[in-house]
């Protein structure tokens, strides 16, 4: 795998620092990776786009899924896991998560991390959807995100592990040999470094998160910009599974011109006893799967889709008068406070809800160590593709998955080191190409952007959809490449524009994927191929960028993952 040699148009560095290891995001899988890295004796270095508790871990409200109670086994995970997955689940991938997912999670509350307990000791285990059993830890009720998030942020701290908040990472830097060489980054605001930097490192970690905010709606934070896809696909590493994006069923309604991000009305409300219901009170959801409400997201989604499109209805509802209050104030008190800010009381009246992008299930491709196929080059968390979710996220995997993969980066890190495998001295990064930097787009076309995706690519899709997103979206890459062919000159470079541009490389390799898959899958619904196809679609789509910025799309010839590369370690001499 060699470097498309795309950069992002911005200042050369004006300043660098070096460690073995750069890990570029905070949230659960970030600092995991992190603090295990830095355990074994690495040089870390943690870089943030924000501060180091406002990725997307501290929104997670449900919890953190693993076999931990009585009578429930890896087993039974793995089954729901599958079930969910809808077919395209590398099974090896799910039994590593669900094997070590238990001993990770009791790491993680040795870490300090405190889950809700029941009355004698034991922790307080929930249901979510597409769960057979009761196996979500959670934390505050429905704060697990952010109880996750304050015990890792408080142990990164208390090591003293070197962090660079407020920095939006730019592109990879790599070796002369194609090899990692670090990132650079844009630091915002104050701090010991500013301005367009370097972190010179021999691995790095990408941990950056989802991308959202490629869609008008979403329940992810407004950091969410796919930064870490395009910068994988920009460094010449392959993407896969893009098209499946889990829309949250229960998102609180808040207008159908409600932008940016939305409240979360998490599963765990379901999973007590909250019933989906229309207008009428009438609920939709029994008998159309045998776990009604419970059924995996993507059944649920569609569900509401369908009878929002038979009722004429905007939203549809979700009903928990039953819970009473008491039962709202201490195991729901984060949703209750959202809810009552936007003038709902769920006491007494049931809650608009409607779906909302949430969740990518693909994302940069990975092997059981978080490998990809960029040499040095690992991923963890939603930026990436382990094969772990399929077709369709398993409510709470995420978070665990997060945590085990992270961890397996960090011994491979740790073990290539020690094997020679990787550089004792840090690679020396190659200039800048001489090529034209990538251009970039004008910051109110992020707006555009997301227009264009939530009316062609959301929760409803069709050839005829996509195309038009397609189109309009290459029209956006177009004029933004021609203003850069002609004269030279691109959008000011800075955080907006950047950012911008990141979308539009992350939807443009979205919708390709999605228009290429002509099935209904998961959470790929596709009005025009309602029906899922095994025979010929239960595979894997790979995108990659090519130097001339056009994107190249593949299928695998199986559901299984191929190999990212041929040779055993990421760095051998």
């Amino acid at each position: 795998m060699t470097s498309t040699g795309i950069r992002l148009h911005a200042p050369a560095p004006g300043w660098h620092i070096t460690a073995d290891v750069v890990v570029v995001g905070s949230g659960v899988a970030g600092l995991t990776a992190a603090l295990r890295c830095e355990a074994a004796g690495l040089t870390t270095v943690v870089v943030t786009k924000a501060r180091l508790d406002d990725g997307s871990t501290r929104w997670a409200q449900g919890g953190i899924a693993a076999a931990l109670g009585e009578g429930d086994t890896p087993e039974q995970h793995l089954a729901d896991t599958l079930v969910a997955g809808a077919g395209l689940c590398d099974e090896e991938a799910v039994r590593i998560l669900v094997t070590e997912g238990p001993d990770a999670v009791r790491r993680l509350i040795d870490t300090g991390a405190h889950f809700d307990e029941s009355s004698e000791g034991e922790l307080e285990l929930t249901r979510e959807g597409g769960h057979h059993r009761r196996r979500i830890a959670h934390a505050g009720g429905d704060a697990t995100g952010a109880e996750i998030s304050r015990a890792l942020v408080e142990a990164v701290r208390a090591r003293g592990l070197r962090t660079v908040e407020n920095a939006l990472v730019l592109d990879l830097l790599t070796d002369a040999e194609g090899r990692t060489a670090g990132v650079t980054l844009h630091v915002m605001g104050e701090g010991q470094h500013d301005g367009v930097g370097a972190v010179h490192a021999p691995a790095v970690v990408l941990a950056t998160g989802g991308m959202g905010q490629v869609f008008s709606a979403t329940t992810n934070p407004s950091v969410s910009t796919g930064d870490g896809v395009a910068l994988a696909l920009r460094a010449g590493a392959e993407v896969s599974d893009l098209e499946f994006v889990q829309f949250h069923p229960t998102v609180l309604f808040l207008g159908a011109d409600a932008e940016g991000q939305q409240p979360l009305v998490s599963e765990a409300v379901r999973g007590e006893g909250a019933h989906l219901v229309d207008g009428d009170g009438v609920r939709f959801m029994t008998g159309q799967h045998e776990l009604a409400e419970l059924a995996p997201r993507d059944i649920v989604a569609k569900g509401i889709m369908r009878r929002m499109q038979e009722r004429d209805a905007e939203h549809m509802f979700l009903d928990a008068r039953h819970f009473g209050a008491e039962m709202w104030e201490h195991r729901f008190p984060t949703i209750l406070a959202a809810c009552r800010a936007n003038g709902i009381d769920p006491v007494t009246e049931p809650i608009p809800i409607a779906p909302a992008a949430h969740y990518a299930s693909g994302g940069v491709r990975t092997d059981a160590r978080g490998r990809t196929t960029v040499p040095g080059l690992y991923a963890c968390g939603e930026v990436a593709c382990t094969g772990v979710h399929g077709a369709n996220r398993l409510a709470s995997n995420s978070l665990l998955e997060g945590l085990v993969y992270a961890e397996r980066i960090a011994a491979d890190i740790a073990s290539a080191r020690e094997e020679g495998g990787l550089h004792a001295r840090v690679p020396a990064p190659v200039p800048d190409p001489g090529r034209p930097a990538h251009p970039l787009l004008a910051a109110e076309s992020r707006f555009a952007i997301q227009r264009i995706m939530s009316e062609g690519a959301g929760v409803l899709r069709s050839e005829e959809s996509l195309a038009k997103a397609a189109d309009q979206l290459q029209r956006l890459h177009g004029e933004a490449r021609d203003a850069l062919d002609e004269n030279g000159k691109t959008s000011e470079p800075g955080v907006d524009t950047w950012e911008a541009t990141n979308l539009l490389c992350v939807a443009r390799a979205l919708v390709a994927a999605a228009r290429l898959r002509e099935e209904t899958r998961g959470c790929h619904w596709r009005e025009d191929h309602a029906e899922r196809d095994d025979s010929g679609w239960r595979r894997h789509i790979v995108v990659r960028l090519g130097p001339d910025r056009s994107l190249a799309v593949h299928t695998t010839e199986t559901a299984d993952f191929p190999p990212v590369r041929k040779n055993p370690r990421p760095q051998e001499q």
